[in-house]
């Protein structure tokens, strides 16, 4: 007998049947060439679907001119869509999965220029957006006509490529929720004013989308429940829409998120990061479920099968949306079928390469899993054409999947440790505040390790004559970075300490702590945060604009409020000069100007790291095969050194 019962049982939505309760939720993967579905989105998708999800919704299709608000979006406004989404839903369809597909509006969220140029936005009113700085028009009833046909074009179109339903996107502050929303639709004809009035465009939309594809097609509605942000749609109100639509058989189901891209505050509930605690959506969706009589999704940090169930066993939700879950392991439902839930590779939420992606542009994977966005060159693991002896140095990031990849494609792969744990600097990373859940990273990759059958060696220090006994085919070299120490002017005595000796326990005398942060990644702003933790009085000096550039957004800003309320002072556009007993002083980065700290009882040096290349350099020097992973390459994140690590496991 399954140990989920509920998560892996059929559930009806309309006319269709969907295998299980697990969906992948609507989310942009930057797989998309001019608005069309590629191979890549087809063999990511496939990858899902093979690993067991019940329910595959594609990422947003614009229905009108208007709606490209961004440069990769997909776009379903012609016909010429309709060939490829025929190829992604027949490979899906073939695969077991059910699909629907997304209809969008963006309205005045529109976060790209297409050719450079700022484009023209449209709403229901001219209220400005505060997170990208975008001032809409305000829609003319003729355009609202055409939008409103455009959905239902949209539908017909998906429909006609055989997907088995759409879900119209009213949730994150899109169009539909900016007529929705008393502060953002300020206008006095029959779309503005009551609420009924402004919920006509929606009613409007789902009406003429159903006229246009008829009952037997699925047509569903995302909504966010709250949108946390002072200007953004109320619980309450979210609530009612969905009543009165459920109420009228407009919606076959309902997807429950929350949040709202139009603000700072509300958009960091759109990708939820480490710190928001699992499943805190799933009261929302209990609340819309206790008031409508269609089954309900729910979106929100749910990583692991038994948070699902829960949900499902106390009646929150009629299906969990498990999207990042399954970026990171695409087999998660099949895993937790068989009854193997502990080899899952957890999501642990860090946003790196999933949303972080994204916003930069590029197309999404995972730290723990980069096979994710690039299926079709590391989709398979494949056979090795000659069984080699490796020998892996580190038990790091990089090292360890270099190893798994290796022992999986038959080498005979033997990984030494120099400490007896595994997991380099991620065992770090996860004592900084916030970021226990980054652990999971070291567990994941670890289980990968046992699962692939590699020998290990703790407790042992590779050199040359260790490798030169052993006789490898080839050596990987994972053996990291130390930290960096810039070259500035030290006169006296000075408390100096790097970021991990803080992270490991040790710190300044308490007083005014001065940490130097030169990265603008997650260390700098954690060290400060253990020193005030420690009660300390911080200021953080970074050389950039401000504190965490270097972090996705959600995560930044969710840093950003922790050292706000925690009071520590941030210097931006800074660099370091020189120390004495007392003081910091610092160059501004732009005029040159001195800034001097005083008062300080110890500086944290967090300027990155230098990379460990000893044992490469000298195996280079005698002719050994050896081939540098991760941070001893050049120190970057545990992003690239699994991908490293993934990349030379699968070419040795």
């Amino acid at each position: 007998m399954t140990p989920y019962p509920r998560l892996l049982s059929p559930l009806a939505i309309g006319s269709c049947t969907i295998r299980n309760r697990i969906v992948s939720s609507g989310h942009d993967t930057v797989m998309v060439d001019h608005g069309e579905v590629t191979d890549q989105l087809i063999a990511y998708h496939n990858a899902r679907a093979d690993g067991g999800v019940g329910l595959i919704v594609v990422q947003v299709a614009g229905i009108h001119e208007s709606a490209r608000y961004t440069t990769h979006i997909l776009m379903a406004d012609d016909d010429s869509c309709i060939a490829g989404f025929t190829r992604l839903a027949s490979s899906l369809h073939e695969r077991g999965a059910t699909v629907f597909g997304q209809l969008f509006h963006p309205g005045r969220e529109v976060m790209e220029s297409q050719d450079g140029s700022r484009p023209v936005a449209l709403a229901p009113s001219a209220v400005p957006n505060e997170r990208f700085r975008v001032t809409p028009r305000r829609l003319r009833r003729s355009e609202i006509e055409e939008i409103v046909a455009g959905f239902a074009a949209g539908a017909a179109r998906l429909q006609r490529a055989g997907l088995d339903g759409v879900e119209v996107v009213a949730s994150h502050g899109y169009l539909p929720a900016q007529f929705l929303n008393p502060k953002v639709n300020l206008r006095d004809d029959e779309y503005g004013g009551s609420p009924a009035n402004r919920l006509r465009f929606l009613r409007d939309v789902l009406g003429a989308t159903r006229e246009r594809v008829g009952r037997e097609f699925v047509v569903g509605l995302r909504v966010s429940l709250g949108e946390h942000d002072p200007g953004g749609l109320d619980e309450d109100a979210a609530l009612a829409v969905c009543v009165e639509l459920s109420r009228e058989g407009l919606v076959d189901y309902l997807s429950v998120t929350t949040g709202t891209s139009a603000g700072l505050s509300g958009s960091g509930h759109i990708v939820p990061e480490m710190g928001y605690a699992n499943a805190y959506t799933a009261p929302l969706a209990q609340r819309v479920k206790a008031a409508v009589d269609v089954p309900v999704m729910v979106a929100g940090r749910i990583n692991q099968p038994q948070e699902a169930e829960r949900i499902l066993e106390l009646g929150q939700a009629d299906a969990c949306v498990m999207t990042r879950a399954l970026i990171s392991d695409p087999e998660l439902p099949n895993l937790a079928a068989a009854g193997r839930s502990e080899d899952i590779r957890a999501c642990v939420g860090c946003n790196q390469a999933c949303i972080g992606h994204f916003h930069a542009g590029f197309a999404i994977s995972c730290i723990q899993h980069p096979e994710t966005g690039r299926e079709l060159a590391y989709g398979r693991i494949r056979e090795a054409r000659r069984a080699r002896r490796v020998l892996v140095v580190g038990a790091g990031p990089g090292g360890m999947k270099a190893a798994a990849i290796a022992a999986a494609r038959g080498h005979d792969v033997t990984l030494h440790e120099a400490t007896g744990r595994y997991g380099g600097q991620v065992l770090l990373a996860q004592m900084l505040p916030g970021r226990d859940e980054f652990g999971g990273v070291a567990m994941n990759l670890r289980a990968e390790v046992q699962r692939a059958g590699v020998k290990v060696v703790t407790h042992s220090t590779v050199d040359v004559d260790l490798v030169e006994r052993e006789r490898p085919d080839v050596v990987v070299v994972a053996t990291g970075a130390r930290p960096y120490r810039p070259p500035v002017e030290i006169m006296g005595q000075p408390n100096i300490f790097d970021a991990w000796q803080v992270i490991q326990g040790r710190s300044p005398p308490v007083g005014h702590s001065v940490v130097v942060d030169t990265d603008g990644d997650w260390i700098g702003v954690g060290v400060a945060r253990i020193l005030a933790g420690r009660g300390h009085r911080v200021t953080l000096c970074v050389n950039g604009y401000g504190a965490g550039e270097q972090l996705q957004q959600y995560v930044r800003d969710a840093s950003l409020g922790a050292l706000q309320r925690e009071r520590i002072t941030v210097v931006p556009l800074v660099r370091l000069f020189g120390i004495d007993d007392d003081s910091v002083y610092l160059q501004h980065v732009l005029t040159e100007e001195m800034i001097v700290e005083r008062g300080v009882s110890g500086v944290v040096l967090a300027c990155g790291h230098e990379p460990v290349t000893d044992l490469l350099t000298s195996l280079a020097d005698r002719s050994v095969e050896a081939i540098g992973v991760g941070d001893c390459t050049a120190p970057r994140t545990v992003e690239e050194a699994v991908l490293d690590g993934l990349v030379v496991g699968s070419e040795l």
